[in-house]
């Protein structure tokens, strides 16, 4: 059994979902493992990953506008706003969606479906830095 982890960075331009299953294939592929599973974790509290179709960019539209309506901000309950009137919004989101996803492997490639991609979903208005990491286990 072998293991291997990178990690990488990636800049958003505020709220939206950035497509990261090249990177993380390209991760997949410098490690040698064949069969395996594929870990994939953001390191940020205000950021998920996501699986969700790649095909259609109105597929994620329809999610981003959901998640507005599911948990807006500027609501008047919340009292975690330190860094904006996302901030509280933002961890609540990622609470709803995951901060990992676990893809298996086989071949040398991750086994996600037709339409299926991976996505960093950024949920604070203004650009960060997100890194994550990738860890591969398998032979």
């Amino acid at each position: 059994m072998q293991t291997y982890t990178k990690s990488f960075q990636l800049g958003t331009e505020g709220k939206g979902t950035y497509e990261i299953t090249a990177e993380v294939q390209s991760i997949v592929a410098k490690s040698g493992i064949a069969a395996g599973m594929a870990t994939v974790f953001v390191q940020h509290t205000s950021c998920s990953l996501i699986i969700m179709e790649n095909a259609d960019p109105t597929a994620r539209k329809d999610l981003e506008m959901f998640f507005e309506r599911l948990v807006p901000e500027d609501t008047a309950y919340l009292i975690h706003t330190a860094e904006g009137s996302d901030d509280s919004t933002s961890h609540i989101r990622t609470v709803l969606t995951r901060s990992s996803e676990v893809l298996p492997i086989a071949s040398g490639e991750m086994q996600l479906g037709t339409w299926q991609g991976i996505f960093l979903f950024e949920h604070r208005r203004k650009p960060h830095q997100r890194k994550i990491a990738v860890t591969i286990i398998g032979e």
